[in-house]
């Protein structure tokens, strides 16, 4: 039952890219990237907090379940 990362989806919605997105959260593209990827085992509250307040989404909007 693994856990699926939506992250690309909503940045396409808001035709953001990655280096956009890692400039307005002070988040490196290394690290955004392995978390769009899925090869992260986990994410803070606050950085969850910070990418669904910069895409305008929810966390339910990022992080689905199979």
């Amino acid at each position: 039952m693994p856990i699926i990362i939506n992250l690309d989806v909503m940045m396409a919605k808001k035709k953001m890219s990655l280096t956009e997105l890692s400039e307005k959260l002070g988040i490196s593209m290394t690290n955004l990237s392995l978390l769009k990827t899925g090869k992260v085992k986990g994410i803070r509250f606050n950085t969850l907090e910070a990418i669904c307040k910069t895409l305008d989404c929810k966390p339910g909007d990022i992080l689905d379940i199979e």
